[in-house]
């Protein structure tokens, strides 16, 4: 009877996850509909802008043109006894032409303009689509790893020979969601803004030869996005591995990435260090600086706390880090069994490093994490 009880039990969790998992592939498939959607309404919005240079440049040709008919027409009107009738009417005509056409070339300019504002406006709603299936697949596979653990767990006397096939499947899984990850945040940070550098220095070129005033506000808006651009493509790169992790070790990186979070969120944090710093191995450094890493994006997500106070202690075998905050705290044995995927991800790695996670809150008194880590 146990043993069927067990094997009907597997057979639930695994239906669940298989669901799960169409239900992640068919929101996929949605997102990469959108993403394209947005890539061929980014060509168009691109012609549109191109289509729009080419109008404005008429339209100053033609107002030259439009300015030196009236000239003309004025001239051969005040002096009538000079120029014939026939030079009258053609100058007339001429100038008439060109108000005409100019005319046109004016409301071709601000349908343009129109356009380009709907398909901007078109764009961007898109873009927040799928930011939000992005999101939601990320979810669901967390949602999907959170269950395949707790099926782990659940099935581990029956399965055990198959534990490390499974959690190789995860990590790859993990890995390619994280690159899917980086992809879109280089594809939609610096790669657009480089395309939007590349269409203002275009501009730029055709505005130096006849409009020198807004050629240079062309320019100082050129150089903000240039600025822009370099400091999304520093954030990437740090949220991708702290180059300060390889070259100063913990401490400095973990005080920058405090310096970092003080300017996004105004939020006062101190580092003290007790004991005799040291470097340790390279994956228990980035082990460790993650995990402070997504306790203070906890706090400066949840907390509304306005201090953050890390402690790390060095001790001939043991590392031990203390993270607490001044914020509104929670009750931890509300959420005993449903802690956030950070915490859970928090736990995680620190088992990987056979260490010890602790979490102390109450509401209204802060919170505070202990990690404890072996260091031999």
């Amino acid at each position: 009877m146990v043993k069927l009880d067990i094997k009907t039990l597997d057979g639930i969790v695994k239906k669940t996850i298989a669901a799960v998992e169409m239900g992640k592939n068919q929101i996929y498939e949605i997102y990469e509909a959108a993403r394209n959607e947005v890539e061929n309404v980014k060509k168009d919005v691109e012609r549109i802008k191109q289509e729009m240079i080419d109008v404005i440049f008429k339209v100053d040709e033609l107002e030259k043109k439009e300015r030196r008919s009236r000239l003309r027409l004025m001239e051969v009107s005040r002096n009538f006894r000079i120029y014939s009738e026939e030079d009258i009417k053609t100058a007339y005509d001429d100038a008439k032409n060109i108000q005409v056409e100019l005319a046109v070339a004016r409301s071709h300019e601000q349908n343009l303009r129109r356009q380009r504002d709907e398909m901007e406006l078109r764009l961007r709603s898109m873009q927040n689509t799928v930011a939000k299936a992005e999101a939601l697949t990320t979810q669901v596979g967390a949602v999907l790893g959170y269950l395949g653990d707790q099926m782990d767990g659940v099935v581990l006397k029956i399965e055990s020979m198959q534990q490390s096939q499974i959690f190789g499947s995860k990590i790859i899984k993990a890995q390619e969601e994280e690159r899917r990850r980086v992809s879109r945040e280089i594809h939609d940070g610096p790669a657009q803004a480089m395309a939007n550098i590349v269409f203002r220095a275009e501009v730029c070129e055709r505005l130096i030869d006849i409009d020198m005033v807004r050629a240079k506000k062309e320019f100082a808006d050129l150089r903000e996005q240039v600025r822009i651009c370099l400091k999304e493509t520093r954030k990437i790169i740090f949220d991708l591995r702290p180059m300060t992790l390889d070259d100063l070790g913990l401490v400095p990186t973990v005080k920058r990435f405090l310096d970092t979070a003080k300017e996004r969120s105004g939020i006062i944090s101190a580092v003290r260090v007790l004991g005799e710093e040291r470097r340790l191995d390279s994956y228990v450094e980035v082990g460790l600086f993650r995990t402070i890493q997504e306790a203070v994006n906890n706090v400066e997500k949840h907390a509304e706390a306005s201090v953050i106070n890390i402690v790390m202690e060095f001790r001939r075998e043991m590392l031990s880090v203390t993270i607490e905050d001044n914020g509104k705290g929670f009750d931890t044995a509300e959420n005993v069994g449903s802690e956030s995927f950070g915490l859970v991800g928090m736990r995680e790695r620190i088992n990987l490093l056979n260490g010890e996670l602790f979490i102390k809150s109450v509401k209204g008194t802060g919170t505070k994490i202990t990690i404890k880590v072996n260091l031999q």
